[in-house]
């Protein structure tokens, strides 16, 4: 795609000459050689978008440096990019304290007394933010000069350090959007709030309230010239300031389907000059390694692999490629790797958030069993050929299944290569409705049955029928005493929705329909040209020309700067 791109650029001879030379001297940027930094969470559905991208800027002779956390290592490397281990790049956070899943909250709650039961998870994440990418600030911008990045792509949900260690540095950003549009966010973060027990009052009072927070603000802005505001979410609510930083945000869907945007989001953005691309799902080749299922503390995964090697995932597609050759049916079923994780406030052993912040309905255990068992009961058979082929993602827990027995036509793995299987083509789609998992549907034309768990599943499940792809079944919200009882009724509901998925051509035809709409994105080869445009214009000044600010080379600062708050 590259080299006809060139070609089109040729091809314009209307193009005044100067106009011409222009367009050549950016076509030789872009083929020369760049550095690109990558920086993302430990989340799988952040992190696996942005892989096709690293493997095809690697294979175009690019350098890719991964800054992540050591469980999402092997996906990394084997784009061809490197990987930076977050730990080690972010001294000044890491020094003394133990890594989380968050970086290392559970360390500052302590330094900054907010320990007691009654310190909700809103409280603390809220209170300590700016504190802790105040840590993390003098690593990253270390890192970035270190490497002589000529571009940086990040995650705006989860990685704010990265788009103002980028302006700090004097390099452009690229955000990578793997929800539903900006529209997504005022919703997301009024359902976190519900989630946490919270209110939107209550959160602004915690961020203007909490003195050590306010003076991390002051410092970063007084050293680093950043302008950021002590209520960044507020003004309008559900903003991500981080995005007026970034030359441009992909969106990891298609501008129809995106969420809308409120009047006054919309004009927030318009106003700040924010330019968001839709590219559609980032699919990667097939073979590729993804970041699967697994557990944040990679100590506790009592010996569970976290995902299936490269032999095994050949071997899953390859029984997908003879079904489909036979006519069998395929049906393919995976829960996410959040809820099937040890997430605290949504993994495996956590029930929803209600009213009044009491938690009740179905544990991620008890959801996951029923979703799977229902799987078995509408499409299980006693002989392996019989029957559709049932491929199951089971996650990191050991003994996911727990008693759930699956049938001999079931093949069932703590992960499955989802991309592949989805293209070599399945007759139906069992998912959690994660974004990646629903627009990777969408893309390969497959009938869904979603089992939402949080966040912007239940979104996407109601999408899901508003395009007459498929069926959704809410989570259950009993009593924790009737959780057995809610269980049972959900998984008949489930395989009831399930056969009726498959039965019906209607599902089948407009899931079919959305491919089409899909297919006309642009995916990696849009997204890849972006950063090479936006990194090609950064080759031509000089590494941070637009500002330079110094960053001290160990962490006595920082260390210092915690003794005195």
């Amino acid at each position: 795609w590259l080299k006809e791109f060139a070609r089109q650029g040729h091809r314009r001879n209307s193009l005044a000459s100067g106009k011409r030379a222009q367009c050549a001297s950016a076509m030789e940027n872009m083929q020369q050689q760049h550095v690109f930094a990558f920086i993302f969470p430990m989340a799988s559905g952040h992190i696996n978008p942005s892989l096709p991208m690293a493997r095809a800027l690697a294979s175009l002779g690019h350098e890719v440096h991964y800054l992540c956390r050591e469980q999402m290592r092997e996906a990394i490397e084997d784009t061809g990019a490197a990987f930076h281990s977050d730990i080690e790049v972010e001294a000044e956070l890491y020094e003394g304290r133990s890594p989380d899943m968050f970086g290392a909250m559970e360390s500052l709650r302590k330094e900054f007394g907010l320990t007691d039961d009654s310190v909700t998870f809103l409280e603390f994440m809220t209170k300590l933010r700016n504190i802790q990418l105040e840590l993390m600030m003098p690593g990253v911008i270390r890192w970035l000069r270190d490497l002589q990045a000529t571009a940086v792509m990040y995650c705006p949900l989860m990685n704010p350090e990265a788009p103002y260690a980028a302006q700090v540095v004097g390099i452009p950003s690229v955000a990578l959007l793997t929800i539903a549009g900006p529209g997504s966010c005022p919703r997301a973060m009024d359902e976190f709030i519900s989630m946490c027990g919270g209110s939107r009052e209550e959160v602004l009072e915690m961020c203007l309230s909490f003195q050590p927070k306010l003076e991390a603000t002051r410092r970063m802005n007084d050293r680093y010239g950043l302008g950021l505001s002590d209520v960044e979410m507020f003004q309008p609510f559900g903003k991500l300031a981080v995005l007026e930083r970034s030359a441009v945000t992909l969106v990891t869907t298609c501008e129809d389907l995106q969420d809308p945007m409120s009047e006054e989001l919309a004009a927030y953005y318009a106003a700040a000059g924010v330019k968001f691309e839709t590219v559609g799902p980032l699919l990667d080749v097939e073979g590729a390694r993804r970041a699967a299922g697994h557990k944040f503390d990679a100590r506790s995964t009592d010996g569970t692999r976290l995902d299936a090697n490269p032999s095994d995932e050949s071997e899953i597609v390859a029984r997908v490629h003879a079904a489909r050759a036979t006519g069998r049916k395929v049906v393919a079923v995976s829960m996410g790797t959040v809820i099937t994780g040890d997430s605290p406030e949504v993994g495996w052993d956590a029930r929803p958030m209600g009213p009044g912040g009491v938690r009740r309905g179905l544990t991620g255990r008890e959801l996951c069993r029923a979703a799977w068992a229902a799987a078995f009961d509408a499409f299980g058979a006693e002989d392996a050929e019989a029957g559709p082929l049932l491929i199951v993602a089971l996650g990191p827990q050991p003994d996911a299944l727990g008693e759930v027995r699956p049938p001999a036509n079931a093949i069932c793995r703590p992960s499955i290569p989802q991309v592949d299987v989805l293209k070599a083509g399945v007759d139906l789609f069992l998912t959690h409705g994660g974004q990646n998992s629903f627009t990777e549907s969408l893309a390969s034309g497959a009938p869904v049955v979603v089992c939402p768990g949080f966040g912007d599943q239940p979104v996407n499940a109601r999408k899901a029928e508003a395009l007459g792809v498929g069926l959704q079944v809410p989570r259950p919200e009993p009593d924790e005493e009737q959780a057995a009882e809610a269980a049972a009724r959900y998984r008949a509901d489930v395989a009831e929705a399930l056969r009726r998925v498959v039965a019906e051509p209607a599902f089948a035809e407009a899931s079919q329909a959305c491919a089409t709409r899909v297919a006309s994105c642009g995916g990696v080869p849009r997204a890849v040209r972006v950063m090479l445009e936006l990194s090609a214009g950064a080759a031509q000044r000089p590494l941070g020309s637009d500002k330079a600010v110094a960053v001290p080379p160990d962490s006595k600062a920082a260390t210092a700067r915690r003794a005195g708050a």
